[in-house]
């Protein structure tokens, strides 16, 4: 069977904070660091060296800026290792907090030693849900007492190489963690009877929530015609819930899809790729397109999905402002390129479609979430500074940004109508930052003027002087016709060469021109795909340890950002 070799994590400053070996003889963090190193940024998950022997393949992930690394020179499936790292870092988030920092491993070693022990048993991985290892791993301030105890020492006995932050000693695997006595003991050993969630939950208040979250990545042509329109989600979902509650969430599809069947097509046709949290019961999915699990304690993702925006019945021709309205963008970015005498300034203008509609319709179960869940209300576009609901979506942290090419030398001249912009000469990147109060259907231009690279004949640039030619005249008395006529030859020959320069400069800026603009923003209460919960109901029935007066709190909340993802080509 396949087995982990080790963990190796580093801090921020490629500084080793913690080396666990699970089994064999893997390289050293100290060898296998510099040789991950030696290739270029950005590096892939997956690293073959053949320099080691034996050839080793070197797995890695980035959390927090804290580097993960694991080595291994046998045959393993690479996305099992990688899905190990991602399940130890998100452990330790669970008991460290978020987000994870240096200080927090070294100064909590006992907890992270215990959390590597039981994920994977000499390599071998058995526990891999964070929420479920609450049940096993010891996290009171006397659990390096215990651990001391088991092995024949007094409780405040120092042990040698085991302060927090030494680095030396740690991550030899060799500590267990501490057997509780009496009832707990049954159920440390036997475990939770669901695998993702602890036993015995208890929790003051009761209470649901929901958040979807979607990402969109668009692509537009220069003609305005949408290339690409991706929405990626992600359904985030909180349970403070007593006992093991049995949890039925229903979404809907805002009126897309809508002859696809039933429920269930109308929502696989909008959701695709979709991935679902091991709590998740398959076959209700595929049958009746509802969510039906038994949730982990605390947060966690219940599914992820991606959505076409563009859709198969997309309008093929669609530019400018159809394309907007098509897909329900709430923002437009133009680029104007090559305005002025010397075509070197550019303008960006960013504005609210008039046809942007942010707001939800009615949904069907609102009775049964009460006024938390879904908000109904008339259709209309958002609001700047609101609370950012369904019935009031608010637009926020706009921004606009410019790639230039590499050789523009500088940028003057900026004026925005609205807002602040600037010029970022180490990425290359004019930044414009809209306040949402300041933007709506009217919108705002900036205007640019760049400068690009001196030109090769700059020596020569005195022969032009505040737009006047300086010509040296030669006369001699025996032919004074001739230098007459040598002086005008020599004025039109200037004339000629600064028009031929001017025209020159005229070409090259219009190749320094950006080609591009990218749009950032987020919108509280409005997604992108047009998804709703409709309801979200807690089965009495199929749930235990709940009383009959629990009722559970429920909320809702959708967010869409886009993190430079609406680009329009210019």
């Amino acid at each position: 069977m396949s087995a982990i070799d080790a963990v190796y994590i580093y801090d921020e400053h490629n500084n080793l904070l913690l080396s666990h070996t699970y089994t064999n003889r893997p390289p050293p963090p100290s060898t296998l660091l510099p040789l991950y190193l030696q290739h270029a940024a950005p590096r892939p998950s997956v690293l073959y060296v053949p320099s080691l022997h034996p050839p080793t393949v070197v797995y890695n992930i980035t959390q927090d800026n804290l580097l993960f690394l694991s080595p291994s020179s046998s045959d393993i499936e690479p996305l099992l290792v990688l899905e190990f790292l991602h399940r130890v870092a998100d452990a330790l988030e669970e008991f460290l907090g978020s987000p994870l920092l240096a200080n927090k491993i070294s100064a909590n070693y006992n907890i992270v030693a215990q959390v590597l022990a039981e994920i994977a048993d000499g390599g071998v991985i058995c526990q891999g849900e964070a929420n479920a290892l609450r049940d096993v791993v010891e996290t009171g301030p006397g659990v390096l007492n215990h651990l001391l105890g088991k092995v024949g020492l007094p409780g405040n006995a120092a042990v040698p190489g085991m302060q927090s932050g030494s680095g030396s000693g740690v991550g030899s695997g060799t500590l267990q963690r501490f057997q509780p006595t009496g009832s707990q003991t049954a159920v440390s050993s036997q475990g939770s009877a669901i695998p993702w969630r602890r036993s015995n939950v208890r929790h003051t208040s009761n209470e649901l929530y929901v958040d979807i979250v979607e990402t969109l990545s668009v692509t537009l042509a220069p003609s305005g015609r949408p290339l690409a329109a991706f929405a990626y989600g992600s359904i985030a979902f909180t349970c403070k819930v007593s006992g093991v509650p049995d949890l039925l969430l229903t979404l809907s599809t805002g009126g897309k899809g809508g002859g696809m069947g039933n429920r269930g097509d109308q929502l696989r046709g909008v959701m695709e790729r979709v991935v679902f949290h091991p709590c998740v019961r398959l076959n209700k999915w595929k049958s009746e397109g509802v969510m039906s699990f038994v949730p982990p304690d605390g947060k966690f993702v219940l599914c992820g999905y991606e959505v076409d925006l563009l859709g198969t019945d997309a309008p093929i021709m669609a530019t400018g402002k159809n394309a907007y309205a098509s897909m329900n963008l709430p923002a437009t970015v133009e680029v104007t390129t090559g305005l002025g005498s010397s075509n070197n300034e550019f303008e960006v203008r960013i504005a609210q479609p008039a046809s942007s509609s942010l707001s939800s319709a009615r949904s069907a179960a609102a009775a049964s979430l009460q006024s938390n869940l879904s908000s109904s209300g008339r259709a209309g576009t958002f609001k700047a500074g609101s609370a950012g609901d369904s019935r009031g979506p608010s637009i926020e942290n706009l921004l606009v940004s410019v790639p230039l090419p590499s050789e523009v030398r500088n940028v003057t001249e900026l004026r925005p109508s609205k807002g602040e912009a600037n010029w970022n000469p180490v990425e290359g990147v004019v930044e414009w930052r809209v306040p949402a109060k300041d933007f709506g259907p009217l919108g705002a231009v900036l205007r640019c003027a760049i400068q690009g690279p001196t030109s090769d004949g700059a020596e020569d640039a005195g022969a032009v002087l505040d737009g006047m030619t300086a010509t040296t005249y030669d006369y001699t008395d025996d032919d004074p016709t001739g230098a007459y006529q040598s002086e005008t030859g020599s004025t039109n020959g200037a004339a000629t060469t600064t028009q031929a320069k001017r025209q020159a400069n005229t070409n090259r800026n219009r190749d320094l021109m950006p080609t591009s603009a990218r749009l950032s923003f987020g919108v509280k209460g409005w997604l992108a795909s047009g998804l709703k919960v409709e309801s979200l109901l807690l089965d009495t029935n199929k749930s235990r340890g709940l009383g009959a007066e629990v009722k559970p709190y429920k909320g809702v909340k959708y967010l869409t950002v886009s993190r430079q993802g609406v680009e329009v080509r210019c």
